[in-house]
């Protein structure tokens, strides 16, 4: 058994486990004898009952004193004075023990904590009449484990932690400090004796960039968002069409990033005007690099300060909520950047991530893997995304990188990687995540969507997770984004050649229930904005945009559009930079816009554009092989099979006089939108608001319409009832 004075050498040499066992108040025949660690203090005392006496020192720092009777830690103070002369005054932090249960230790050691935030990190508390910050980490391979932050002076093991019960989660009550105490974690390992400081992997606050402390946070908030839920369109036979915005570029004031507040207010107004239900936003999550976007993340529990308060944040949601707008947060739980102060190599050992390189290191994005096969790391993932359901409201995650997830071989040469149990190349770790998170969320949060980035042909990615799937709500179409902005690239004379790039995906795009982007991926590193993609002069290219959009738009999956993209912004987008709202003084960039507002007004209320979104029975070709002429044509039906609407595209300049299609009933076809209208910056031809068919069989249906097509122009056609 240690003696005293080892005990206190291991203290002063921030060494000790259990501190508690050895700081603080203990009672010992008839007496309180307390022991106090303060390496900075010139003079250390203890005042009770007014009373002031003095401490001794007998090692390093480490100060006693007893005091006859029983008594609490509440019921006195420590006062020392420091290097400066100033003299502090504070309750005994070794005096409030720690009070996780063992319960919640071991749900988390099983990954099956699911509001693991509630437990850990910092917490603001109130113990035994004095308010505090009760801190909670998970290092289990650490020597010692101390709280350092202004309060403290950065004092590397002024303040260590409790490593309860030997559990590898070390806790301490810091009483009289509170919200905004800046903090961090100083992990001595043993691994390689050295200390680190880091972050709190639980902060629900962080400093701004440069700065990286975590920041003690209280993030209660009084939701009044309640009817949002009742009206909530996430059901995949309701419209769902996604504004996605990086909220560092969108707008600015002055040059300088708005607040969450000014944001909402002003994203409201223009969602309200184009008419988008849903807004995804670029991650918020904290992070050090402008320049990723937020795809590099360091605090998962943390708003990005970029943007004000988490309040501010939620103020925000609110907003958007109460105008009938959802939230879709993108999520990056693919990988972790390297800094020193964040998760990688946290208690100096491979913790968060795969010690292994072939499997813990991301060779495209040089960052760190997260080891999945660890309960408590996917605990950890699997928690934040319930935090930002659960405290933010959030509507939706988006999981970027998803395939980098599922193969062990992504972006690897043989020999760079590491075959699973069966001599496979898929990531058992990253399918067994998928399927209990998306089951998870579905069960806790119903109505929550669940979207997979995922850019191969893996099977299942939206099939339930009862048949075998990975339990995603949707899936980003990857190949149909690809393959229609190349064919839109090309110039018109030699579209009637790649034809099939527009068919394509149609022959898988009711294998997954899919959701069309035009996203932010396709306007940066060189591949320019999507009007600049567009070929030909201002007008083919602007008429080219127009297409697109309303391909889009008829196309079966629910739709997202990259902001800019919706007004034809000319240069590739810049995440340093607000858009370029001057460009809307042109009065065809306006009119897109207007072409946007009113086909997500006809998507909206038109049960045919939407009910068939994910199921083949919702279109249906009238003809897909006239390549000559660059023209497709078909139906769009609502789930009755009696609504349909019938959609014409020519993908040439050239407008075709007398063009024959089928249809399946005979009657009057009201032209319902035109991207050739005057309103939306066109030549204003068409077909004077609708035709009758005529009795002549066509395309295998019974009747047919005579059609003046518009050039590079679409037309959306329904039987007047």
């Amino acid at each position: 058994m240690e003696s005293n004075l080892e005990k206190f050498h291991k203290i002063a040499d921030f060494l000790e486990h259990h501190p508690i066992s050895v700081l603080g108040p203990h009672y010992m025949q008839g007496e309180t004898a307390i022991t106090a660690y303060i390496p900075e203090g010139t003079s250390v005392s203890v005042e009770k009952n007014n009373v002031v006496k003095p401490m001794q020192m007998i090692e390093r720092g480490v100060y006693t004193l007893s005091l006859p009777g029983e008594f609490p830690a509440s019921d006195y103070f420590l006062l020392y004075t420091d290097q400066s002369g100033y003299t502090h005054k504070v309750h005994d932090p070794y005096g409030f023990g720690t009070t996780i249960s063992d319960y919640d230790i071991y749900l988390y050691k099983a990954g099956t904590l699911r509001y693991s935030w509630k437990t850990l990190g910092a917490h603001l508390e109130e113990r035994n009449s004095i308010h505090g910050v009760v801190f909670r980490v998970w290092a289990p391979n650490a020597k010692a484990v101390s709280v350092v932050g202004n309060f403290n002076h950065w004092i590397v093991g002024m303040n260590p932690m409790e490593n309860v019960r030997d559990s590898g989660i070390w806790e301490i009550f810091i009483p009289d400090i509170g919200e905004n105490e800046v903090y961090k974690y100083a992990i001595k390992s043993n691994a390689d004796n050295l200390v680190r400081l880091k972050i709190d992997p639980y902060a629900f606050g962080s400093e701004l960039r440069p700065r990286t402390a975590s920041v003690v946070k209280d993030i209660s908030y009084e939701w009044h968002d309640s009817d949002w839920y009742s009206f909530r369109e996430t059901d995949m036979d309701k419209p769902i069409a996604i504004y996605e915005v990086h909220l560092g570029s969108w707008k600015r004031k002055n040059g300088e990033f708005m607040n969450y507040v000014e944001i909402g207010e002003e994203l409201v107004k223009y969602l309200k005007e184009t008419g988008f239900n849903f807004v995804e936003f670029l991650p918020l999550m904290e992070h050090p690099l402008d320049a990723s976007w937020g795809y590099q993340v360091t605090d998962y529990y943390s708003p990005t300060r970029r943007f004000g308060s988490a309040k501010d944040l939620k103020t925000m949601i609110e907003t958007l909520h109460n105008n009938r707008i959802g939230v879709i947060l993108d999520w990056v739980p693919a990988h972790f950047p390297s800094d020193d102060f964040g998760l990688s190599l946290y208690d100096g050992t491979h913790l968060y991530e795969h010690e292994d390189p072939r499997k813990g290191y991301h060779p495209d994005w040089k960052t760190m893997i997260f080891n999945l096969g660890r309960n408590e790391v996917k605990n950890y993932l699997l928690s934040n995304a319930f935090y930002w359901i659960d405290e933010y409201h959030a509507d939706g995650i988006r999981i970027d990188a998803v395939s980098s997830m599922l193969y062990l071989d992504y972006s690897r040469k043989p020999g760079e990687w590491v075959p699973n149990i069966y001599g496979g190349r898929e990531n058992l770790d990253s399918i067994s995540f998928f399927k209990e998170i998306n089951s998870a969320v579905h069960q806790e949060f119903p109505g929550t969507l669940m979207i997979a980035e995922e850019s191969t042909a893996w099977p299942g990615v939206t099939r339930s997770t009862e048949s075998g799937g990975l339990g995603f709500d949707l899936k980003w179409n990857m190949g149909w984004m690809h393959d229609t902005l190349h064919y839109f690239s090309l110039d018109p004379v030699y579209r009637k050649f790649h034809q099939n790039e527009l068919t394509f995906s149609m022959w898988y795009a009711f294998n997954e229930k899919f959701l069309l982007p035009l996203s932010h991926d396709e306007v940066v590193y060189g591949k320019g904005s999507l009007y600049s993609k567009m070929p030909g002069d201002y007008w083919q290219k602007m008429a080219n945009l127009r297409l697109l959009l309303a391909y889009l738009y008829t196309f079966p999956g629910k739709k997202l559009i990259f902001m800019g993209g919706e007004f034809g912004q000319e240069q590739e987008w810049d995440y340093n930079s607000e858009l370029n709202w001057g460009i809307l003084s042109d009065r065809n960039r306006t009119a897109l816009r207007v072409l946007i507002k009113d086909l997500n007004s006809f998507y909206r209320n038109q049960m045919s554009m939407y009910q068939g979104d994910t199921i083949s029975s919702g279109f249906e070709w009238i003809d897909f092989s006239d390549a000559d002429q660059s023209v497709i044509s078909f139906m769009r039906i609502a789930n009755d099979r009696k609504d349909f609407v019938v959609c014409i595209l020519n993908f040439t300049p050239v407008p075709r006089n007398n063009y024959r299609i089928g249809v399946p009933e005979s009657g009057f076809y009201s032209e319902l939108l035109n991207t050739d209208s005057a309103i939306y910056g066109g030549t204003d031809s068409g077909n004077l608001g609708g035709l009758n068919s005529d009795d002549i069989p066509c395309h295998g249906k019974s009747y047919s319409l005579s059609l003046y097509l518009p050039p590079l122009a679409a037309l959306i056609l329904k039987k007047k009832r």
